[in-house]
Order: structure tokens, then C-alpha cells, then sequence
């Protein structure tokens, strides 16, 4: 299934603040079938996000089990977060909204989503930690996750087999060796990785136990300079150096599935759907794509990733809250989880349903990255990831010669600003 960068993508210019106030209405008062009857739960999806199978099955049991209505809108990722920030902020939101992971400390530290702390309790004793972090505001659940995605290493058969290449990576080093062998036995580019492919990057900075911030008194300020995210960098100019992409883009410009779809190149790192783009680019190269999870530093850990994804949040503004919270038992149930992650082959949000993964290559591939993580779950990072994003400045500097040193150094000044804008 096709879908946005999901959130993959960082949150853009926020936050306004949302004066968004609890309900006096007595509409929560009845619970059941009769109680509910007559009601509309509104909720917000994001485009791509729902199948048309687990809607249409999702929508019958709430139906049936509430005897309200359930009625999906679904939204754009352009713009969404602003749309939900006026919503929130409105007398009549709608009830239930998806937010991009990313997002949700920042919604919640508006005071614009209800605590769902009394669901985790219910439903929610066996999530993925990792997938679960972002769902958590000072230690309050304001939101339940959904599913989560992550970066995969696409491959082109054709060209691996040229190289003599005949088992998979199971480590980093592996890895570089292959990208090496497709370098000296054939005409191709080793792997497409332009200099500024930031998601890819966080992935390693998380699989080195670096964090890109730090708490300086009641403030947070870069903490870029950490030897240990000089190491992360490292690590992505060992990947550069097998690539001839620009070192001042992203894989979006170009689209680097479009660049592998010209087939003169060995491999991507890239999301699962990014397939679909380099098979509409070039129909023929289908047959050739073939994906494995990205390598870790040891063959039994995958290396680090950024695990985007979606949680599902209630307005604090809605009257219908219980209502809502119905919604979520059924849509976060182990049957519509695993619909979920079988028709969208998205990675639940429970380890024991990953099985629903099963013969769809990409998923199967992408499932390790349970052990990933995000950019820094804090509402002032909203801000860091506007264009131009420091930290991609600070990418291209390292792969144009400055040391980890001089590049962290030389954003740090706009790194801090943006970290101290008001919400």
C-alpha cells in the first residue's frame, strides 16, 4: 500500500497554542448499544492509512457493538498539522484523530488530547515499548499506537548477481563488502544515498546510543558535538562514499526510487512503498527488486532505524470520549491490528501479531525494526526539522570535508534557536 512518508517525515512548523477544553456535556452518560444509539463518532485518518477491507470491517463491528455511526475523514499529510491544531482548538473536533508519531508530544503538550492512560491499562499491557514511547507525555498516555514503518534495503537482483553476490548481509560489514564487490565487478552505482537522507541517519545515531539533544537547567539544547553521533556520521559516510548522489539533496529530490528505477543501481535504503514508485517509473524492473532488513554492527541486531508511524488520539474537546474509547477497543484489537498488518503491511503494534507479515517480502523485512526509535519526543523539536533542517546542514558539511567537530559546531547556534522557540 502506498501511503505518505507517514510521518516518517518530521513535524513541520508548529505549534500554535490549542485552548482546547474538556466537555460538560452529558452525551458520555449512556454506554452500549442503546446508549450510543443516534451518535456519530467523527475520526480523522490520514490518506492511505486505512484499507478499504479492515474500514468497511472495522466500521460493521463498532456499528453493531455501539449502535452509533462511525464515519471516517480522511485527511491529507500536507498541511495536517495546522488543520489539526485549528481542530483542536474548535468547539467541535472531531473525535478521534491520527497524529504521525512525531507529532504527538507536541499536540499533547497543547493540552488539546485526552489521557488514555485508563485504556493503556485495559488494552495496551503487551505494546512495543518502542512503538508505545511516543503515545507518552510526561508520563500520561494521550494517545494509543497504531502501527508503525521503517527503512528497508530495496536491491536489484539483476545486478547482485552480477557481482557474484550470493548470500544476503547479515552484518554492517557484510554490507560494505557487497556494495564494495558490486563497485569493482560491475558498472553499476554500489547504492543511492544522497548526503542529506536525515531519516536514515537518526536510525544510526539511535543505533549508537546517541541522543541529539540534551537538558542544559529547563531547557534542551543540541547535543550534536557527542562523539557518539560522530560516530553515527561515520558510519553514513561509509555509505556516501559507495554512492554518486548529491551531497546538498535528499532521497526525495530526486525521488531516489525513481533513480533505481533506471536499473544502474545495486540498492536504496528507502520505505517498503517506495517499490511501487520505481515500478511505475519503470514497469520492468519489477521482477529484479528483492529487500533485507538493514545490517547492524553484528548479525543479531539489525542495525538502528527511525520507526515512523501513526498514533490514534482523542480530542480533549470531544463529548464523546467513551464513545471514542470504543472505537480504539475495536480498531487496537488483536483482529483488527492484525487486518491491519496484513492488508497494510504496516508493523502492529503488538510483537505477537508480526506474524500477519508473513509472504510480504517488504514487511517481513522492515518487522526487526522493533528495536528502532524516533527523533527526541519532546514538543520543542516541532521546530528543528523546518526547512533548511540544521542537521542536514551539519550532514553535507561532514561529507564535504569538516570534521564531525567543525560541522556539529557550526549549527549548533541555529540548532539551539530553533529548540527555544515558544509553543
Amino acid at each position: 500500500m502506498k501511503r505518505g512518508l507517514i510521518a516518517a517525515t518530521g513535524v513541520a512548523a508548529m505549534l500554535v497554542s490549542v485552548a482546547a477544553c474538556g466537555s460538560d456535556s452529558d452525551d458520555n452518560k449512556g454506554s452500549g448499544k442503546d446508549g450510543w444509539k443516534g451518535e456519530t463518532l467523527t475520526v480523522w485518518a490520514m490518506d492511505g492509512s486505512t484499507p478499504d477491507g479492515w474500514t468497511k470491517d472495522v466500521t460493521a463491528a463498532f456499528e453493531k457493538k455501539t449502535g452509533a455511526k462511525l464515519k471516517f475523514e480522511v485527511q491529507q499529510w500536507n498541511g495536517i498539522q495546522q488543520k489539526i491544531t485549528t481542530a483542536l482548538s474548535e468547539s467541535n473536533p472531531p473525535d478521534v484523530i491520527e497524529l504521525g508519531n512525531t507529532q504527538t508530544p507536541a499536540y499533547a503538550h497543547t493540552g488539546g488530547l485526552a489521557d488514555l492512560s485508563d485504556l493503556k491499562k485495559e488494552i495496551g499491557a503487551d505494546w512495543t515499548e518502542n512503538i508505545n514511547k511516543s503515545s507518552v507525555y510526561e508520563g500520561k498516555q494521550y494517545a494509543a499506537p497504531w502501527f508503525a514503518v521503517s527503512r528497508v534495503v530495496l536491491y536489484n537482483k539483476k545486478i547482485w548477481d552480477e557481482a557474484g553476490i550470493k548470500e544476503l548481509p547479515k552484518t554492517r560489514t557484510e554490507f560494505f563488502k557487497a556494495l564494495d564487490t558490486i563497485d569493482k565487478k560491475t558498472d553499476a552505482e554500489p547504492i543511492y544515498m544522497p548526503g542529506q537522507n536525515w531519516y536514515f541517519f537518526d536510525g544510526l545515531t539511535i543505533g549508537t546510543g546517541a541522543e541529539l539533544v540534551k537538558k542544559d537547567g529547563d531547557k534542551y539544547v543540541s547535543n550534536l558535538s557527542d562523539p557518539k553521533v560522530g560516530k553515527a556520521m561515520d558510519i553514513y559516510k561509509q555509505y556516501a562514499d559507495f554512492s554518486e548522489a548529491p551531497k546538498d539533496k535528499d532521497e526525495a529530490t530526486p525521488q531516489q526510487a525513481e533513480v533505481f528505477a533506471e536499473g544502474k543501481t545495486g540498492a536504496f535504503i528507502g520505505m517498503g512503498w517506495e517499490a511501487a514508485t520505481a515500478i511505475k517509473a519503470n514497469p520492468k524492473i519489477e521482477k529484479d527488486i528483492g529487500y533485507f532488513t538493514v545490517p547492524g554492527e553484528t548479525a543479531d541486531k539489525p542495525e538502528g532505524v527511525f520507526l515512523g508511524g501513526s498514533n490514534l488520539a482523542v480530542a480533549e474537546g470531544s463529548d464523546k470520549q467513551e464513545l471514542a474509547k470504543e472505537f480504539l477497543k475495536i480498531a487496537l484489537s488483536d483482529k483488527f491490528e492484525g487486518q491491519l498488518a496484513k492488508e497494510g503491511g504496516v508493523i502492529p503494534n503488538k510483537q505477537s501479531l508480526q506474524s500477519q507479515l508473513k509472504g510480504n517480502q517488504a514487511a517481513e523485512a522492515m518487522a526487526p525494526a522493533t528495536v528502532g526509535g524516533t527523533t527526541p519526543l519532546i514538543p520543542e523539536w516541532a521546530a528543528v526539522e523546518n526547512t533548511p533542517n540544521p542537521i542536514k546542514t551539519y550532514m553535507t558539511a561532514v561529507l564535504n570535508g569538516k570534521s564531525h567537530e567543525e560541522a556539529a559546531k557550526s549549527v549548533e547556534g541555529e540548532l539551539n534557536k530553533r529548540l527555544s522557540q515558544e509553543l
